[in-house]
């Protein structure tokens, strides 16, 4: 995984100093291109050695579900020329941290045991905003084996505040 890293960083550095304020509304084009660059008969078609670059832009933009700009399109031609379509979802990956970093938000993954209603999903993002101390992108996942409660990752942090952790801790204290 290092190695597709390495291959993704110039591309996704290129794609953000070439989108300068537009970056933000770039990050969902790529994300969509990410997302069918990812499939593994899209990634076999590309590898064929008699399927041309054209030919596969041509499919991509076929699938992909939205109308892309003409910075997508030409940041899609030089990635398919140069043979990276498998480092795209990397690229994509990269970017919108690039693009996270320059608005100061992070991406925020709240596993929870129960759906969160709409309704409250905003006051658990701001005590969430306030306990990590920045701008969140929260995207929620239901996990019933948390049992109850919140896990919350974001970056490299972890708060877990739910009933299985607590079962765990208290696990290890009785075994110890």
């Amino acid at each position: 995984m290092a190695e597709i890293a390495t291959i993704a960083r110039p591309y996704a550095e290129a794609l953000f100093k070439a989108a300068g304020t537009q970056a933000a509304a770039l990050s969902a084009e790529v994300g969509a291109l990410a997302a069918v660059a990812a499939d593994e008969q899209l990634r076999q078609f590309a590898d064929n050695p008699k399927t041309s670059a054209e030919q596969v832009f041509s499919v991509v933009l076929g699938v992909v579900s939205q109308p892309l700009s003409p910075a997508a399109q030409n940041f899609l031609r030089t990635v398919l020329d140069n043979g990276r379509l498998a480092a795209l979802p990397e690229i994509s990956a990269q970017f919108h941290a690039l693009v996270n970093a320059q608005s100061g938000v992070s991406d925020a993954l709240i596993e929870s045991a129960f759906p969160i209603e709409a309704s409250q999903l905003p006051d658990v993002v701001a005590t969430l905003e306030k306990r990590f101390a920045r701008k969140l992108n929260a995207r929620v996942d239901v996990r019933p084996e948390l049992i109850g409660g919140i896990r919350v990752v974001v970056g490299d942090e972890v708060l877990d505040a739910s009933v299985k952790a607590r079962l765990d801790h208290m696990k290890v204290a009785l075994t110890a």
